[in-house]
């Protein structure tokens, strides 16, 4: 398999190392996608994160935009690691894990701060960064990935922690009239026996509150998760949940809401296994899924900009009496078996995305 091959609708930077998708946002006419990015090597912690970026109108023409946010001043010193974007007075706000080593300790101390554009491509870091100096008793020294979104008049950041005492992984609430300065409210979202959560994201979806968040058990691999429910300005009670993206090749999945009251979720393909992999990075992002919550059933199905890429078939995949099988070069295949009444297929280059079932499972299958 040619690993080096340009890919034709997932957008992948032509230099450099990039996973977590970050800051997803329609401002200016353009969808805008940021991404964790090591700009001058092909494999994750030779250098600290930088924000990648990137635009498109349609996601299928893709432009790559200059490094959004470059870890150049002592809070971030360590890394402008995973966030969010949202649009405030006309104005792109970047929220993001700006992770710093103080002098004479080996820690990594994650706090939050903010940037700002008036053109969304030239950035300027808040004078007065980090607005969120540390984690609350609630969480643990694992505190990143803020997603922010706003309810009425009010600004919600969502902050994906762990509590290593009672080993909970925790989602904890903060809220802000301005995006600068942020009150703790407390426990949003928790899972027992974990570690701690990642790359939440949360938003309005209808008449209900769309909640995302990857969790690393204490003894499972990790996995993301979709729950629709109600939110009381304080808790998200869970009504429905779904765990759409199985993998096995993807990680990190972000959604945001856009301008057409679309939930829209990208992922990072093929996931941190695959560091190293291959002399270029392999990684990339996945093609937009619309998320839905249709008779208590969770589909992520993709975008209506890309659905005429899907086919009933590829030569990847090889139907089963039970289900279907796509081999992986040097690893394992992917198998499944259960009932299918649907089956769509998204191929390009290295890379496959497969719905089984309208969306009801995704699978993204490095080749």
């Amino acid at each position: 398999m040619d690993y080096a091959q340009k890919l034709q609708y997932h957008f992948r930077p032509p230099k450099g190392w990039v996973n977590d998708p970050n800051g997803l946002v329609y401002f200016d006419g353009s969808y805008h996608v940021f991404y964790q990015h090591a700009p001058d090597f092909e494999q994750p912690w030779k250098q600290p994160m930088h924000w990648g970026h990137a635009r498109t109108k349609d996601f299928l023409n893709w432009e790559e935009l200059p490094v959004a946010l470059y870890p150049d001043q002592e809070y971030d010193n360590n890394g402008c690691w995973s966030g969010t974007a949202t649009v405030k007075d006309g104005k792109l706000y970047l929220i993001y894990s700006s992770v710093h080593t103080a002098p004479g300790l080996d820690q990594r101390i994650q706090t939050v701060s903010v940037a700002y554009s008036a053109d969304g491509i030239h950035f300027e870091k808040y004078e007065n960064n980090p607005v969120i100096d540390g984690f609350p008793a609630d969480g643990g020294p694992n505190f990143r990935d803020p997603a922010v979104c706003c309810i009425g008049d009010t600004y919600y950041c969502v902050m994906a922690s762990g509590n290593p005492e009672s080993q909970t992984a925790r989602l904890l609430l903060y809220k802000s009239a301005d995006l600068l300065k942020w009150d703790y409210v407390g426990i949003m979202k928790q899972w027992s026996q974990s570690h701690y959560a990642e790359c939440p994201s949360f938003m309005s979806a209808g008449d209900q509150y769309l909640l995302t968040a990857s969790v690393r058990p204490l003894d499972e691999h990790r996995y993301f998760t979709v729950m629709y429910g109600s939110f009381s300005g304080e808790q998200f009670c869970v009504e429905h949940m779904a765990g759409v993206d199985k993998g096995p090749d993807q990680y990190a999945g972000q959604a945001f809401r856009d301008h057409k009251d679309r939930n829209l979720l990208i992922t990072w393909a093929p996931g941190w296994p695959y560091a190293g992999y291959a002399e270029k990075d392999v990684g990339c992002m996945s093609v937009p899924r619309e998320l839905k919550l249709t008779g208590g059933r969770i589909t992520a199905y993709p975008a209506t900009e890309v659905q005429h890429l899907l086919k009933e078939e590829d030569p990847c995949l090889e139907r089963t009496e039970t289900g279907f099988r796509v081999e992986r070069t040097g690893r394992e295949p992917l198998v499944y078996e259960g009932p299918i009444h649907d089956l769509k297929i998204l191929r390009d280059g290295y890379l496959a995305e497969i719905f089984v079932n309208g969306g009801e499972e995704v699978y993204t299958v490095l080749l």
